[in-house]
């Protein structure tokens, strides 16, 4: 798809004044862009606006208003080649992220902690570019917004709007906190599609043992940080060990700085 051809085409309708103003160089460069793949095929169309702007800038002849629509056209551009990396960065994390074990337990039953879940997930969040954040609003009800963000400026958000949690002997304060560490429990798990598993499962044998109680991974430049703690005597090997899921080059580096781990 020749997505900066397309945006050119509803720029202008007609291409020849905006041919005649920046040249024929110009135009060929914004229309001649063949997809390779889609991030690659948005990243060419942004540099090739870029250009053509930049010419604009230079002639002193050039339209402001046109020069507004170029500028806006390069936003959509920009914003188009975010969404394309989020989908693919969150695409690829999808088969990472495993199932939490529901530690927690309350009068309902079981489920997993919000400190389980983010444990889990925050090195798998970083290692693909992506962090969490939520908003909290209350009116009559407590409207809790997670804020799923990536490094390359898309950003998408999941609402859920509950009753403050009034059970038991909760005071008013109480009752808030209840319901906004529910909303975002629940918020998170259906942002990055995330399942919660008993921590005992009866014995199915079906259900892979990783899958109910998994050990989340760190990712090599967070393990560089942390084997130099170890190293400084601020962290200890065991803590590691017992943390995450080392693979092995990251065992055998541990293993490496010769601080006993038994």
């Amino acid at each position: 798809m020749r997505y900066a051809h397309s945006l050119v085409g509803r720029f202008l309708g007609d291409a020849r004044p905006f041919y005649s103003i920046f040249g024929g160089d110009a135009m060929n460069a914004v229309t001649t862009i063949e997809p390779q793949s889609q991030v690659a095929n948005t990243a060419q169309a942004e540099n090739s606006i870029l250009a053509v702007i930049a010419r604009a800038a230079a002639d002193p002849s050039c339209d402001l208003d046109k020069m507004e629509r170029l500028l806006n056209m390069q936003e959509r551009v920009m914003a188009k080649q975010a969404e394309v990396e989020f989908n693919s960065a969150m695409a690829a994390m999808q088969a990472e992220i495993p199932s939490v074990a529901e530690r927690g337990k309350s009068h309902s039953g079981a489920y997993a902690t919000l400190e389980d879940i983010v444990d889990v997930v925050r090195p798998i969040l970083h290692e693909y570019g992506f962090a969490v954040s939520f908003r909290v609003q209350q009116a009559e009800r407590i409207t809790v917004t997670g804020v799923l963000m990536h490094k390359g400026g898309h950003r998408e958000e999941t609402s859920l709007t509950l009753a403050a949690d009034t059970s038991g002997s909760k005071n008013a304060v109480q009752a808030i906190g209840s319901s906004v560490s529910y909303g975002k429990r629940y918020v998170i798990c259906a942002m990055l599609n995330i399942a919660t598993r008993g921590a005992d499962d009866n014995g199915y044998a079906a259900v892979p043992e990783r899958a109910v109680n998994a050990q989340p991974k760190i990712p090599d430049n967070a393990f560089g940080n942390a084997l130099a703690q170890v190293r400084a005597g601020k962290l200890t090997a065991q803590y590691l060990i017992e943390k995450y899921a080392l693979n092995q080059s990251q065992r055998a580096a541990l293993d490496a700085t010769g601080v006993d781990h038994a």
